[in-house]
């Protein structure tokens, strides 16, 4: 009531002015509520739903995999049972059904290009697949075209884009990071030089050309990229194997498929290359494969000892725990592995993104696309593709996506990678895998799981890495050299300045080896310390008119012209950016060198330092002074008077103390005798010096 009196108490004007304004204000703070209860992606609330009038009743996804391989073995059941849980969560897609169109790409780039045509026709907003990156390029110009997005849970080639797939997406690591992993593994253990061994596709050829650009910035490289055919048989493998073993490197990085990789390890058994000396790395195909296996057998075990292995990691929490726990239920004859828990967060992916693309208010059309209806007389129907309208949209809900699923947190950064990549390091040894350590792009190789790290600063610098130790092939635990010299190989290019001054230390000479000199005996000795022989060949640098430029002579190393540089080359600062130096083994600086003769001790050794006629002149220049003294004080001082034999003691007690505190000398002689004394010490503590020496 007081209310209505208060506005009895104005104008009709300025009531229906307070009217309104409360009418606003009624209006706006719904609106203002609804809005803020969509503000967090991540939010399950339901009370800013559309009526389910407004929504679809079901929403298609497609699933395109090879469904008889290891990958596709394991993510067919992960896929239904993330199906059948989200359909069964009641704050996920409430009132909608999600449905999976699976679609089988049987490991072809047209079958899978085929199918995903396939799938589109059935007017899905997402896809998810393939696991081949081969199909995955050809299948995104399709995502692109109809503005679906294509989310692959296999596909790790690193040249998969944003920039040129836009509606392409990641859901699992980048081989970008493992070719880093595998770098600083390398470096960790000293090696310069590789041979990669490949599958000839875009996975393998991509992923090794990453590969080779990490190892050029650590001053490494690839020495031999060594391509296997797709399905290629034991013979072509094993003529691969052979080339490879006459060359010099011994460590092998293996970034085959997981289907057809562990022919490449049994065939080396067959040709030795799994023993002592040699070492092997294998991307994360090969742990894939082992966990598959519900049983590793014996044989396969014994051409795998002391295989080094990277794989996917995820952190471990009771979801994953419970996801592994179900899976005896879920698929008991088909192996596990990783891409099955990237394959059951792709979908749950979908759902939470679709969850929040209906929360906002949007819905699913899709509309025709003038292009594909000009068929130009084919008989091909492209016509029943339809585009998605709202992919461009529901493409950015996902790539906003923060959530945790079974793999550990689900985020993107700017390159559409997920963040904090890991991988797993192992060592197969036994009877099966053992974990010797860890990687991230936040700590570089560790022994601590890399979440535990996450909280700390950045630390990748070389004293910080460090691994459990491992035991190579041949059942050695010293790291192996790494190479050899090859059956096939050049000798060793050494660089010789052709000197014509200071000839001593090196220059020409017409017997072999055709060098000689200091630097090249300290050289050549150095080899013959060495427990294995290394062939050489001595090349001199420079026309022998004049030196040679050393300069130019270390840039000749740098370009491979020369192997190593042997000769008086001077460790300057600008040179070693580019070459290492031995450690000096001469110094430089002004030195004499004399003769060493033995002398015999003597206990009248201390007056070999002057000569008899030194000794002769300093005692006849002491009684000088004495007489000197003794003329100019004995008749003041009483001290000089007496017996002859007391002033004479006297004298020689004054020279030897130059002075008495009851004796005043003239300034000039007391001057005169300290120069005399102190030049006569000086030469002999010079010539004791030189003695000694």
């Amino acid at each position: 009531m007081r209310f209505l009196v208060t506005i009895r108490g104005v104008s009709m004007a300025k009531a229906i002015r307070v009217v309104l304004l409360c009418l606003s204000v009624l209006w706006v703070v719904p609106k203002e509520c609804a809005c803020r209860s969509n503000f967090s992606r991540n939010s399950s609330s339901t009370s800013s739903l559309p009526p389910l009038s407004q929504r679809p009743s079901s929403v298609n996804v497609g699933a395109l995999f090879t469904y008889d391989s290891f990958i596709g073995k394991a993510a067919k059941p992960a896929f239904k049972a993330a199906m059948d849980d989200v359909n069964a969560d009641q704050t996920v897609l409430k009132g909608i059904k999600l449905n999976i169109v699976f679609q089988d790409s049987n490991c072809s780039g047209f079958i899978g290009t085929m199918g995903a045509l396939q799938l589109m026709e059935n007017k899905v907003v997402a896809a998810i697949g393939p696991q081949s990156s081969g199909i995955a390029h050809m299948i995104s110009y399709v995502a692109n075209e109809l503005h679906v997005p294509l989310l692959s849970f296999g596909a790790t080639d690193p040249t998969l884009s944003s920039l040129q797939y836009p509606y392409f997406l990641r859901t699992t690591q980048n081989d970008y990071f493992q070719m880093h992993a595998i770098a600083d593994f390398l470096s960790y253990s000293g090696w310069r030089q590789v041979i990669a061994i490949f599958v000839d596709d875009e996975c393998g050829r991509n992923g090794i050309s990453v590969l080779g650009d990490v190892l050029a910035k650590k001053r490494s490289r690839i020495s031999y990229k060594a391509a296997i055919t797709p399905g290629a048989d034991s013979s072509s493998i094993k003529d691969l194997l052979v080339s490879v073993n006459l060359m010099e490197s011994r460590v092998f990085v293996v970034h085959v498929n997981p289907d057809s990789g562990l022919n490449v390890f049994s065939v080396a058994k067959s040709l030795g290359m799994m023993g002592s000396g040699y070492v092997w790395i294998a991307t994360d195909w090969l742990p894939t494969v082992m966990d598959s296996m519900e049983h590793v057998d014996s044989d396969t075990m014994d051409f795998l000892q002391g295989v080094v292995a990277f794989r996917h990691y995820t952190i471990e929490s009771s979801v994953k725990r419970q996801f592994i726990a179900r899976w005896k239920n879920l698929s008991p004859n088909d192996g596990f592995n990783s891409y099955a828990m990237y394959a059951y967060d792709s979908v749950w992916l979908v759902a939470r993104a679709l969850d929040v693309f209906f929360r906002e208010n949007n819905k699913i059309t899709f509309s025709n696309d003038p292009n594909l209806h000009k068929t130009n007389g084919s008989t091909i129907q492209l016509s029943a593709l339809s585009v998605f309208n709202e992919g461009e949209k529901f493409m950015k809900i996902i790539l906003g996506m923060n959530h945790t699923g079974v793999t550990g947190p689900i985020q993107f950064d700017s390159d559409r990678n997920r963040v904090n990549p890991a991988y797993e390091v192992l060592n197969l040894e036994g009877t099966g895998p053992r974990t010797v350590g860890y990687w991230s792009n936040h700590s570089g190789l560790s022994v601590v799981h890399p979440e535990t790290l996450y909280s700390k600063p950045p630390n990748t610098s070389t004293a910080n890495q460090r691994l459990h130790g491992i035991i190579w092939p041949g059942e050695v635990t010293k790291p192996p050299r790494g190479w050899v010299f090859p059956n096939n190989g050049k000798p060793l290019r050494i660089g010789v300045p052709n000197r014509v001054s200071y000839t001593d230390y090196v220059s020409k000479d017409k017997n072999p080896p055709g060098v000689r000199g200091y630097c090249i005996d300290v050289f050549e000795a150095a080899i013959e310390l060495l427990p294995y022989p290394v062939p050489r060949t001595y090349i001199l640098y420079g026309d022998g008119k004049r030196n040679p430029s050393y300069d130019n002579l270390v840039n000749e190393v740098v370009a491979d012209n020369f192997d190593v540089a042997v000769g008086d080359i001077t460790i300057v600062t600008n040179r070693t950016r580019y070459v290492d130096f031995t450690q000096p083994f001469i110094e430089s600086g002004l030195v004499v060198v004399a003769p060493v003769k033995e002398a015999k001790s003597s206990p009248w050794s201390f007056l070999k330092p002057f000569t008899i006629e030194m000794w002769a002149v300093t005692g006849a220049f002491f009684l000088f002074v004495g007489a000197m003294v003794w003329i100019l004080e004995h008749r003041f001082n009483q001290e000089f008077r007496g017996p002859p034999r007391r002033q004479l003691i006297t004298i020689f007690w004054l020279v030897s103390q130059f002075w008495t505190p009851s004796l005043s000398l003239p300034l000039n002689l007391i001057v005169l005798l300290l120069f005399i004394v102190t030049g006569l010490a000086s030469q002999r503590c010079s010539s004791l010096i030189g003695r000694t020496r």
